[in-house]
């Protein structure tokens, strides 16, 4: 009898072209079948957070929540160069300007959220944050509603259509702020299933993102079927940014950079990260 595992990741297209292969059986699992939900990071970081998932896409900033229970894999996750969220407004102003007005955000747990207050933090300014799922952010701001917004997805492709200024890449910013890439997101795994569950896994994502690699013609009808009303040359855009050679591996580098940020996030939101390895072995 099949064992289920609950697993959850985004519908946006670097989730999807990644683990495509994965939900749609071509790899082999047995003795465990997957149950998969797609849903908004937040929504992911969530869910992750009050234990209901086996495996579980979530923001780097809140997996320094669950690292007690949770270990992460080394494939599957988003990080790279260049490929951070970005600070938007209607007008163009320093950050400083920013002071007192009211910000949108995608969620308290993402990284994006935690991006941002370092950056405040940093400018030795304050502001009124609100909450935001991700694609009602720009229209926030275009509308006046926040003076504004941390965008994440594909709005770092698509923001110049509503005629929104750029206030900073917060990638870049913690690039030049630590010297490592900036880590979106990160698989994480129930500690309890295991080492070989969790690298029966690792392994299987691996292989469902070589095969999107060798033949995206097979995942572009699942791509597209939760990409929405994206346009396709925003989803190839999404998937070759955020689509690295660190999902595939970690690799020390990312390792240190995971470590980095969560190290961060746990200072941020004054949480003791367990002395335990946040990563699955090599």
């Amino acid at each position: 009898m099949s064992k289920i595992l609950e697993m959850g990741y985004s519908p946006c297209p670097n989730d999807t072209f990644i683990f495509h292969a994965l939900a749609s059986g071509a790899i082999s699992l047995d003795p465990y079948k997957l149950n998969i939900t797609l849903a908004d990071v937040e929504e992911l970081n969530s869910l992750a957070r009050a234990g209901k998932m086996d495996i579980c896409k979530v923001s780097v900033h809140a997996a320094a929540h669950i690292m007690n229970d949770y270990i992460l894999l080394r494939a599957g996750g988003a990080m790279g160069r260049g490929v951070g969220p970005l600070l938007l407004t209607r007008e163009p102003c320093t950050i400083e300007a920013l002071n007192g007005k009211r910000v949108a955000i995608p969620g308290r747990n993402t990284t994006a959220n935690l991006l941002f207050n370092l950056m405040c933090r940093e400018a030795g300014i304050q502001v009124e944050i609100v909450e935001l799922v991700f694609d009602k952010i720009m229209p926030a701001i275009a509308s006046g509603e926040v003076e504004a917004g941390v965008v994440i997805h594909e709005g770092r492709f698509t923001y110049h259509g509503l005629g929104l200024s750029k206030i900073s890449d917060l990638g870049k910013w913690w690039e030049d702020f630590s010297g490592l890439p900036i880590p979106l997101g990160s698989i994480a795994i129930r500690r309890s299933l295991g080492a070989d569950v969790a690298d029966l896994i690792n392994s299987a994502i691996r292989r469902s993102l070589t095969l999107s690699q060798v033949d995206p013609s097979e995942a572009w009808p699942y791509i597209k079927e939760h990409a929405q009303e994206m346009d396709d040359n925003v989803v190839n855009e999404h998937i070759e940014t955020f689509v690295t050679d660190y999902s595939m591996d970690v690799g020390e580098e990312g390792e240190k950079a995971v470590t980095r940020l969560l190290n961060e996030a746990a200072k941020m939101d004054s949480i003791k990260l367990p002395n335990q390895p946040f990563f699955i072995p090599e």
